[in-house]
């Protein structure tokens, strides 16, 4: 039986939750990375392992507290309520800043993976030939994915499902953001803006005693896009986990060995000076259905030193680094 966790180790692992809701939420960031970094990773995916058949008849069988024990329930809870609790406040704050300080919020993130590379690939020590290769294997990827052109937006709820698990697998994988895939699929404005936006709207207006909401046919509409998305989201947290559970357990230095990989390729996505490229026909920007301009890509240029805002982008790079090193020095002291 595990010792029971004090007020403070509930509090951290929520703030931990929190850290890697709000990285979830933004493309180029992976969740996996952060839990890399704070050291619940391989504790994330055993416990998600435990949402099995066995979890299932405990369950159904009425045994409650011995299904929270089996599962790891209380440091799921503790996780997934932050992480959920940032999607809803945290996440939204990072949104204002990537609006109004869009290059100094990239820096500082381009700094964080940095650091995270750094903090995860000092204590790696075996640097054989195959764990090169996986290295190389993991970076290939990394870049692969940051340089895919962005399909349009697609509603199909099948296809909305897909990209729940598609787009969860930046809470499971170090260095793949699923927010960034959700942009590479089309559907990252529609299951992350206007759907949460929605459901927040409807809760607001329930609880203020408004049920006329509930008939609104664009609202039921949202309401059916966001539950087929969580529900994908959950079916490709649980499937992942048990994958990556097997093949940490049977190739534990090469996946390692990928995921610094995947981390140093996704530099690629998260990189500071960009602009975005949207999709033209005969000179026009193309406009979806909701009047959003089509993303084509993103066009990545070297930075004018000669502008005192890239030495400030510079500076929050160094913030960034020195965040995940301190943050790395304050976990190594409390083992």
């Amino acid at each position: 039986m595990k010792p029971k966790k004090s007020s403070s180790q509930k509090i951290i692992l929520f703030l931990k939750g929190l850290a890697m809701g709000a990285a979830n939420k933004v493309p180029g960031v992976s969740g996996g990375t952060v839990s890399f970094v704070f050291g619940f990773y391989e504790e994330l995916i055993y416990s998600l392992k435990k949402v099995n058949l066995i979890a299932f008849k405990l369950l159904l069988n009425g045994r409650f507290r011995s299904f929270f024990e089996y599962v790891n329930g209380l440091f799921l809870l503790l996780i997934m309520g932050g992480s959920i609790f940032s999607f809803f406040t945290i996440s939204l704050l990072l949104d204002y800043f990537l609006f109004h300080y869009e290059l100094y919020v990239w820096s500082c993130f381009f700094g964080m993976i940095i650091g995270s590379i750094y903090q995860i690939g000092k204590g790696f020590g075996d640097w054989s030939f195959k764990n090169i290769i996986s290295l190389i294997i993991g970076i290939s990827i990394g870049l692969g994915i940051s340089f895919l052109t962005p399909a349009t937006e697609n509603d199909n709820l099948w296809f909305v499902f897909i990209c729940g698990i598609i787009g969860v697998s930046g809470m499971t994988l170090p260095g793949l953001s699923g927010s960034f895939i959700l942009i590479l699929l089309g559907n990252y404005v529609l299951l992350l803006v206007d759907s949460v936006n929605v459901l927040l709207s409807v809760i607001t207006s329930i609880l203020s005693g408004d049920f006329e909401v509930l008939s609104d046919p664009i609202k039921v509409r949202y309401l059916k896009i966001i539950t087929v998305f969580t529900a994908g989201s959950a079916f490709g947290l649980i499937s992942i986990s048990h994958v990556l559970a097997y093949v940490l357990k049977r190739w534990n230095q090469m996946v390692n060995a990928i995921i610094i990989g995947f981390i140093t390729g996704s530099l690629g996505i998260v990189w500071p000076w960009k602009k975005t490229v949207y999709l033209k026909e005969k000179g026009k920007i193309l406009i979806d259905k909701k009047g959003n301009k089509i993303v084509e890509n993103y066009e990545r240029f070297i930075p004018d030193f000669l502008y005192s805002e890239t030495w400030i982008a510079f500076f929050f790079i160094a913030i960034g680094i020195v965040l995940i090193l301190v943050i790395g020095f304050y976990g190594k002291n409390k083992k």
